[in-house]
């Protein structure tokens, strides 16, 4: 069976330059503020999953914490969602320069995504996080 690894943990964060503080302060983490795209990045330790803090929305309610799944084939993954009982939330779509991403609901209603990295990306070791 092909590998579906953990590859990114997202948190809503109300103020994302406070909650990167935070957590920088907090756990030594590095955090990167990408203002263009209403996101910023961590890094949790050397060689060790990262993510993000993404802008509470009516979508991504405060409290919500996102869970990326690393798929080979979004759509070849969707459809197996979908014949498993799950459905799928947002079809593939574009994050420029890294890669696609889509939401599926599980058998319980929980939203998970996949991401697809863009060939011979490593989205666990991205590089370039300072503390916020």
């Amino acid at each position: 069976m092909e590998n579906h690894p953990i590859i990114h943990v997202e948190f809503s964060a109300k103020d994302r330059e406070a909650t990167g503080k935070f957590y920088h302060d907090l756990f030594g983490w590095e955090v990167r503020q990408i203002p263009e795209m209403h996101y910023a990045t961590f890094m949790s330790g050397k060689d060790s999953l990262g993510g993000g803090f993404s802008e509470v929305s009516d979508d991504y309610p405060a409290g919500t914490i996102m869970v990326y799944i690393e798929a080979k084939n979004i759509d070849e993954t969707l459809q197996k969602v979908e014949g498993l009982g799950g459905k799928t939330v947002m079809p593939r779509t574009e994050i420029p320069g890294v890669g696609w991403f889509a939401y599926f609901t599980d058998l319980s209603g929980n939203k998970v995504a996949l991401l697809e990295p863009l060939e011979n990306m490593e989205i666990r070791n991205q590089s370039g996080a300072q503390p916020a």
